[in-house]
């Protein structure tokens, strides 16, 4: 979706021809699947780490900062781009190979980036936060008026409320922050898409070979549920308490392009999970061709066909545009780079933040745990139904550390067990076949370790430092801007979430 789009208008013929392109670079994939053009096919590619960090901006009062272009100026790096919300940006981290002690440099070099881009912020006023969600952003900063001024964002928001045809609808009962007392409930209608700004996240990249990548993608989705109870960090939106986890509902609801009926009738809805496990990437393809249509059918002159014909590795710019406006949680990704195709998988259930150790230790687990669960004798997703991965990752999302999950062998599990006896350990064994230094190892697993022993996650951090505020008298809106200023803090003093202290 970094795309640059300038149409501003689309005619049925657009659409036509869009849809016929995507056709032929399914068709593409497909044959260079079976000739084997894809660069890593049969020899499995270094391991390389690569993230997208989204970003949220404060003002000194803590009320999101409108002012991501002004910012931008200020930072002045191109690894730092926009992002949906005025109140947004994004850091594209390089990859960095996933061997050695290597990834402490990346980790390094993350949180200088991250501690000059601040300062050049704080110039003007405005501060960078690493939060799943902004808990001071209210239902007035939703308006179209805050929009990014990239064309390509407002006609998203055209392109979805056509087809959507009415209002969106967001409606979240949430949790307690004191057992007990009677949840909160967001219910409200929204004339922009800008709720999906709201949901900051870390995305994480990994290139694997055509062969491998349908084990790649069902263990992602295995795991999906375990990585967002380890690591939820979003429970306030618009003054309200919600789940612990909250991007994973609003993402769902705030990109929804069907009314209704349409839902009544069983139509998958663009921010899916999936219905499958799958035998090879082809099938992701395949799927968005066959349920999605156009939200931005922009075309070229290319002919896919003809150029594997001629010897050439295609672009597929209608396919990679397509895949990009069909948001799976783990979704796959096909790139050139120097005429030669690859295949990745983004993670994209996680929230960004609290701290860049957090982050890191987020990414550890995650790959180590991928790795583990595809080397596995036994494929975890041949002892679990599709079903129960999806309903793993909505309980999670809802509950966090409180929630149960399902796992074979084990049944219905809390986080934090599930994480201790069985999942550690094939991290650890998975970071070691990448190559991974055993100190770098110790040093990020045992975070994960600590977050399950303690129970504290960012979101736990966060709603227990609320409910402490307004016992002792604060409103939510004081509450909320109190907590995210101590949050603002600890973020830079760099200490893992699981350690904080109310």
């Amino acid at each position: 979706m970094g795309t640059e789009v300038d149409h501003r208008d689309f005619s049925r013929e657009d659409r036509r021809r869009f849809r016929e392109q995507v056709g032929r670079c399914t068709e593409a994939v497909a044959r260079m699947l079976a000739d084997g053009l894809f660069t890593d096919q049969g020899n499995p590619p270094e391991p390389l780490l690569g993230m997208e960090v989204e970003l949220n901006l404060v003002d000194r009062a803590m009320n999101p900062a409108m002012s991501n272009a002004v910012v931008l100026e200020a930072i002045a790096d191109p690894d730092y781009q926009t992002e949906l919300g005025q109140f947004n940006i994004e850091i594209n981290v390089s990859p960095r190979p996933f061997v050695g002690a290597d990834t402490v440099s990346l980790e390094t070099s993350l949180r200088e980036s991250l501690n000059q881009a601040d300062a050049k912020a704080a110039s003007i006023g405005n501060h960078l936060v690493m939060i799943g969600m902004l808990p001071t952003l209210r239902q007035e900063h939703f308006a179209h008026q805050w929009i990014s001024a990239n064309p390509r964002y407002d006609l998203l928001n055209q392109q979805i409320f056509a087809a959507r045809g009415e209002d969106i609808e967001l409606d979240i009962t949430g949790v307690p922050l004191v057992p007990g007392e009677i949840p909160d409930r967001l219910q409200t209608s929204i004339d922009s898409i800008l709720p999906e700004a709201a949901c900051t996240s870390l995305q994480l990249h990994l290139r694997v070979a055509p062969e491998s990548f349908a084990d790649h993608w069902n263990a992602a989705q295995a795991l999906s549920g375990v990585q967002v109870a380890l690591a939820g960090n979003s429970p306030f939106l618009a003054g309200s308490a919600l789940w612990h986890e909250s991007r994973i509902p609003v993402f769902e609801q705030a990109t929804d392009t069907r009314p209704q009926e349409l839902i009544n009738q069983g139509v998958r809805p663009r921010v899916w999970f999936g219905e499958r496990w799958i035998t090879t990437i082809f099938d992701l393809f395949e799927e968005n061709t066959r349920y999605f249509p156009a939200l931005l059918p922009v075309t070229t002159e290319d002919d896919p066909l003809a150029q594997l014909e001629a010897g050439e590795i295609p672009e597929l710019t209608e396919l990679r545009m397509h895949n990009g406006t069909v948001y799976r949680w783990n979704r796959p990704v096909y790139d050139v780079i120097d005429g030669q195709a690859h295949l990745r998988v983004e993670n994209r259930v996680l929230p960004a933040g609290p701290t860049v150790l957090d982050i890191m230790a987020n990414a550890a687990f995650y790959y180590g745990l991928l790795r583990g669960l595809v080397d596995a004798d036994r494929p975890i997703w041949s002892q679990m139904s599709f079903d129960a991965a999806a309903e793993n990752l909505h309980a999670a999302a809802r509950d966090g550390m409180d929630c149960q999950l399902y796992w074979p062998t084990v049944g219905w599990v809390q986080p934090d067990e599930l994480v201790l006896r069985r999942l550690l350990p094939i991290a650890e064994e998975g970071l070691a076949a990448f190559g991974v230094a055993s100190d770098v190892r110790d040093r990020y697993l045992s975070i994960i370790e600590g977050r399950a022993v303690t129970l504290q996650t960012g979101s736990v951090w966060q709603r227990s430092c609320v409910a402490a505020r307004e016992e002792a008298g604060d409103s939510r809106e004081v509450a909320l801007s109190g907590m995210l200023s101590e949050y603002i803090e600890r973020m830079h003093d760099g200490a893992p979430v699981h350690t904080w202290d109310l």
